[in-house]
């Protein structure tokens, strides 16, 4: 099962059918539309937690220097978790590792790479962790359901053969014939934009830091874990398919804490947009006290010395009018 053998997509229940190309050029520039896509996600995701930053107590200039080096990290952790179990298909060829634009990127490389970076940035930055989390995830579920349409140029992370409704055909070059799969790429796209707008309205009446990010882990491993079960390409570990093992664990692990957090008491005041909008209220209080300046207090005592005189003088006229 060979990507490039693949040329034409269909979608038989839509009467869909095209072969796009998977890059152009331009010079001698080549692009690739695997990478295009999967940047052009990253750019929303980007754009939307600049919008919400606040939120986790963060300028949006403080967000995106943690933007900068997170995200090739996280890439990096991507690429390293896909290439270790899939060792096999580098090793008579290692340099093959780092030709990323043929795909093999791991989603779960990247989250964990991510959950790495913000702890770092978050100590750095004296910012709350559960706060920024729950930002992080939402622009992941953006990422992912737009990245995943990457798959779709490149001709691959689709499921096993099926007639279902939903199946897509793939012209095999090689063999002549149109086959039929799991549009799992697909699935995973449509599963991460019903969660993103489940949680980004959720967000909005959270109780406690954190929440939506449990909430994501909920949400994406349980689909995963479903959707994992139908693909060909899945990575092994062993006789286990290892982001379905992971998914189904996070999936039930979230669960649990959220079923226990949902039984605790949580006060508002304490989530970290209250607590910057509570700080924001006591600078504002205190820029009235600082703006009196010695030269300010001066000039204000010299008016009242100016205007005690002509009040002494004005009882002293009355009174000899009297």
């Amino acid at each position: 099962m060979n990507p490039s053998h693949y040329s034409t997509i269909s979608f038989p229940a839509l009467g869909i059918s095209m072969n796009p190309p998977r890059g152009f050029s331009i010079g001698p520039l080549n692009i690739h539309f695997y990478g295009l896509v999967i940047a052009c996600g990253l750019i929303l995701a980007v754009l939307y937690a600049c919008r919400r930053s606040r939120e986790a107590g963060l300028t949006e200039d403080s967000l995106l220097d943690g933007v900068l080096w997170i995200t090739p990290f996280s890439i990096l952790c991507a690429r390293a978790y896909y290439c270790v179990f899939s060792w096999p298909m580098y090793r008579n060829n290692p340099i093959s590792v780092l030709y990323i634009w043929e795909g093999g990127l791991a989603i779960y490389g990247a989250v964990l790479g991510a959950a790495v970076g913000v702890i770092i940035f978050c100590k750095i930055k004296k910012c709350s962790l559960p706060a920024l989390l729950d930002l992080v995830s939402l622009g992941f579920l953006i990422g992912q359901c737009i990245g995943r349409w990457g798959n779709f140029f490149n001709r691959e992370a689709f499921g096993a053969a099926t007639d279902a409704v939903t199946r897509m055909g793939l012209y095999n070059t090689v063999t002549g014939a149109t086959e039929y799969y799991h549009p799992t790429f697909l699935y995973e796209s449509v599963w991460n934009l019903i969660g993103f707008l489940l949680l980004h309205f959720l967000s909005k009446k959270k109780q406690y830091d954190g929440q939506i990010a449990l909430g994501y882990c909920a949400w994406y491993g349980l689909g995963r874990a479903f959707i994992e079960g139908l693909r060909m390409d899945s990575l092994y570990w062993g006789s286990f398919r290892v982001s379905q093992l992971l998914a189904a664990a996070s999936c039930v692990a979230a669960v649990t804490v959220l079923l226990v957090e949902a039984f605790r008491p949580h006060d508002p005041a304490r989530l970290a947009v209250n607590r910057a909008a509570a700080q924001a209220a006591e600078a504002a209080e205190e820029i009235p006290e600082a703006g009196k300046t010695p030269e300010a207090e001066e000039a204000a005592e010299t008016t009242e010395s100016t205007e005690a005189p002509e009040s002494d003088d004005s009882a002293a006229t009355d009174s000899q009018n009297t």
